[in-house]
């Protein structure tokens, strides 16, 4: 039976908590920073740690809770994809998930933006 420890786990998601410092609704899938940043941006709000809880997953292992954002500012109108998350410091797309609200925004409305989970499981057998 595989294992990983919790340690393990928490090192992931506490990299995610600790770097992101931005997330961006994107009208496309981005593949870089770039373009989760600019071509595909939509709307965006700052991050900080206190946005991110980490936990026991839901299934197994350990999850990362990020908070709901609201009056988040639209720059440009479209039909959000995913939300990125970024470390603008180092210009890297950690992590993105797909929006599944499926709604245009508007540029100069604001748009909620709810919490959601990433959840980092327990190695299973193959």
């Amino acid at each position: 039976m595989p294992y990983c420890n919790p340690y393990l786990h928490d090192k992931l998601l506490d990299a995610i908590r600790t770097e992101c410092n931005k997330m961006v609704l994107c009208s496309q899938v981005p593949t870089t920073f770039t373009e989760a940043n600019v071509t595909y941006a939509l709307a965006d709000v700052a991050m900080s740690p206190t946005d991110f809880t980490i936990a026991n997953g839901d299934v197994s292992g350990r999850k990362i809770t990020v908070a709901a954002k609201s009056g988040v500012p639209v720059d440009v109108t479209g039909d959000p994809v995913v939300c990125a998350l970024l470390d603008t410091v180092n210009q890297r797309l950690l992590y993105y998930v797909d929006e599944t609200g499926s709604q245009t925004i508007y540029a100069g409305n604001t748009v909620n933006i709810p919490s959601f989970k990433i959840e980092n499981r327990d190695p299973v057998n193959s």
